[in-house]
C-alpha cells in the first residue's frame, strides 16, 4: 500500500483500485484507522483523540487532492503506473501521485 504522506510520525496510506467509498488508511504506531475522504469520518479501526484531530485536519486542507487521488488511482492497474512528486505540506511530505499541476499545499 503506497504511503502518500507521513506527518509526526503518523502514516497516510492509499490502496490503489480500493472498494469505495474513497478512503485513505491512517497507521501511528499500534493504532490503525480508515477515514471516509468525503465526510472525514473514521469508517474502521481506531485513533486516539489528538491523533484523529490532527489526521482530519490535514485530510479537510488536502480533501480535493485525496479524491483526485482516488480517482486516479481508481483508474490505475498498479501503483507504478501513476508519476509520484513529493510535496512539502508544512509538517511533513506528501509522496503523491498526482498531475504536475496539482498541490496538496
Amino acid at each position: 500500500m503506497p504511503e502518500i504522506c507521513r506527518f509526526f510520525g503518523i502514516s497516510i496510506r492509499m490502496y490503489y483500485n480500493d472498494h469505495a467509498p474513497p478512503h485513505f488508511h491512517v497507521v501511528y504506531g499500534e493504532q490503525r484507522a480508515i477515514i471516509d475522504i468525503r465526510t472525514l469520518m473514521v469508517i474502521g479501526g481506531r485513533l486516539s483523540p489528538r491523533v484523529l484531530g490532527m489526521v482530519t485536519e490535514w485530510a479537510a486542507r488536502h480533501q480535493e487532492a485525496l479524491l483526485e487521488l482516488w480517482e486516479k488511482g481508481s483508474k490505475s492497474p498498479t501503483s507504478s503506473s501513476a508519476p509520484s512528486i513529493g510535496v512539502d505540506i508544512g509538517v511533513g511530505k506528501a509522496y503523491l501521485p498526482l498531475s504536475a499541476g496539482s498541490r496538496l499545499s
